[in-house]
């Protein structure tokens, strides 16, 4: 797996560098003195290089390692080098390809290209030749996995992602401990009620780490069918499943050399878990429908809104997976815990979605403030950047819809906290007329745990 640790972002002056030690390739040419230049050429530089003499060979070695790149001459004995680069690209291998050769025409090198070859080379050539394209091949699927990434971010970003806002002791004492945290290794649990800002905090993390310069990739679990997380998590190959009609990598390979945060990790099916703890532990994952294992080098940031160990008592999360997640456990602060911090998340998200929004802002009081901090915020400060969105959208503070929950969710009363949840979820389901999907979105919380509540509570929900 490709893995450039020097490499800066794309956009930041200049084409990125990689490591090349993290590469691995492999050499097919008949001829012994051609592989004996290449191996000498490339050992010194790369992780890992290889060589074999025919397709045969070659296809032996890709049964059991896994290379980034094949340098292949097209000459070979049996079957010709750009035959097996078309069974390799119809087979769904995505690596790339230099083919090379001491006889070639252009409608050899068109068709080497057309058939999938990332570049054509003629013999003789000289070392910083081939060592050149390799690097091109290699920033070229950095570049492709930097796009990818970014993609996907700008598609989820959430509006408070910029930071960690609050000066609180409570929000003092959290950068703190992120801030050391961030410089180890380690696994992280973050732990929290939903909409505190457990992705705020695992973006925080990764920023603050020497993995900052690579991919930090999130990933909602329960967002994603049962039946498709293992695939979107590990890749998989051609003809894995129906409907795999093409070679795809995961969500590992695109973190690779960076950060994995894996939201809500307790809605994982146990199967799954048993093949994320053998991830954890060995570095390694196989795609699915492959036979062979692919090195990752990736830190997990794991995130849970329940009780893993009581889950765990469940039998519903694996104890090995919980203790090996566990390394370190963070617990975000719930918002009614830190009041003193809403006034700065109020002007916070009022500068941030006046210009997403494109209108003025609205007038601040101290009145306004104490009705804020007076409200309990079940859902925590997701629910209150939703408030600021929606006082923005109608031109005004709908404080009397902090009013109408008020009986069971300002200050002053004395119902458990179970118990005020339970009621706001339930006024929220009658407000939206039972279109859970849409309670689901104003609680700040995904529809799968709106669900859950419910049926713990014994509530149908259509």
């Amino acid at each position: 797996m490709q893995h450039e640790r020097d490499g800066g972002a794309p956009g930041h002056g200049g084409t990125p560098e990689f490591n090349w030690q993290a590469h691995s390739i492999l050499i097919v040419d008949d001829e012994e003195g051609m592989r004996s230049f290449l191996e000498r050429a490339l050992k010194p530089r790369c992780g890992l290089v290889e060589t074999a003499p025919d397709a045969e060979h070659a296809m032996r070695l890709m049964a059991r390692l896994h290379f980034d790149l094949l340098i292949l001459d097209i000459a070979l004995p049996g079957k010709s080098g750009l035959d097996w680069l078309h069974e390799l690209r119809e087979s769904g291998f995505v690596g790339d390809v230099i083919l090379i050769t001491a006889f070639a025409d252009l409608d050899t090198a068109i068709n080497a290209l057309r058939g999938g070859a990332s570049d054509f080379i003629l013999k003789p050539f000289r070392v910083d030749q081939i060592l050149n394209s390799i690097k091109n091949c290699f920033q070229r699927a950095h570049l492709a996995r930097e796009n990818f990434i970014l993609r996907r971010e700008l598609a989820g970003l959430s509006a408070d992602v910029e930071g960690l806002v609050g000066h609180s002791t409570a929000m003092e004492e959290l950068r703190t401990v992120l801030r050391r945290v961030a410089q180890m290794p380690s696994t992280v649990l973050l732990l929290g009620e939903s909409g505190t800002g457990k992705e705020v905090a695992a973006r925080a993390l990764h920023r603050m780490s020497p993995r900052a310069q690579r991919p930090f990739v999130p990933v909602n679990c329960p967002a994603i069918a049962a039946g498709l997380i293992e695939s979107e998590l590990f890749g998989h190959v051609k003809g894995a499943f129906t409907g795999a009609t093409e070679t795809r990598n995961g969500l590992f390979y695109y973190a690779h050399g960076g950060t994995l945060f894996l939201d809500e990790i307790s809605e994982l099916p146990l199967a799954l878990q048993t093949r994320l703890l053998r991830v954890l532990e060995e570095r390694r994952l196989r795609p699915v429908g492959s036979e062979r294992e692919v090195p990752v080098d990736v830190r997990i940031i794991a995130a849970s809104n329940r009780d893993l160990a009581a889950e765990v008592a469940a039998g519903r999360f694996r104890q090995d997976l919980y203790f090996r997640l566990a390394v370190v456990e963070v617990v975000i602060p719930p918002l009614r815990e830190r009041v003193e911090d809403i006034p700065d998340l109020v002007r916070h998200f009022m500068q941030q979605l006046t210009a997403q929004l494109g209108v003025p802002p609205l007038a601040l009081s101290n009145a306004l403030f104490a009705r804020l901090e007076a409200y309990g915020w079940p859902g925590n400060v997701r629910e209150l950047r939703n408030f600021i969105e929606r006082s923005l959208i109608l031109g005004g503070f709908p404080v009397e819809a902090l009013g109408a929950r008020g009986d069971v969710l300002a200050g002053g009363t004395d119902l458990p906290l179970d118990e005020v949840e339970k009621r706001h979820i339930l006024r929220m389901l009658d407000a939206c007329g039972g279109n859970k999907s849409e309670a689901a979105r104003r609680l700040g919380v995904s529809r799968k745990t709106l669900e859950r509540k419910c049926a713990e509570w014994g509530e149908s929900v259509a």
